[in-house]
C-alpha cells in the first residue's frame, strides 16, 4: 500500500477528505464521496482522512474546519474547499485534472 505522500505525488489526482467522525456535514459528505468514487472510477483515488485520529496530516495541510477537501495533482494542492461540496462539482474538477 503506498504512502500517503506517495499518492498524492502520483500523476493521477488525489481528492483527500479531512473530516470528523462527530461532524454533521462530513457525514453528509461520506455518501456523495462514494457516488463520486463510483463515478470517476480510476481517474482518480479519493481519501478520507480523520482529523482526529491524523492531527500531523491536519496541521501539515491547515486544515482549520472540517469537513476540508483537499484535490493533490503530482504533490501540488491544486484546489481546496471546506464545507459541502456537490458531487457534480467534485466530478468536474477532476475532469479538469486528469
Amino acid at each position: 500500500m503506498a504512502t500517503f505522500s506517495e499518492l498524492i505525488k502520483g500523476t493521477k489526482p488525489v481528492l483527500v477528505d479531512f473530516y470528523a467522525t462527530w461532524c454533521g456535514p462530513c457525514q453528509t459528505m461520506a455518501p456523495m464521496l462514494d457516488q463520486l468514487k463510483h463515478q470517476v472510477g480510476e481517474a482518480a483515488t479519493v481519501l478520507k482522512i480523520d482529523v482526529d485520529k491524523n492531527q500531523s496530516a491536519a496541521t501539515a495541510y491547515s486544515v482549520q474546519g472540517v469537513p476540508t477537501l483537499i484535490l493533490f495533482k503530482q504533490g501540488r494542492i491544486v484546489w481546496r474547499q471546506s464545507g459541502v461540496v456537490p458531487v457534480s462539482q467534485l466530478k468536474q474538477l477532476i475532469m479538469e485534472h486528469t
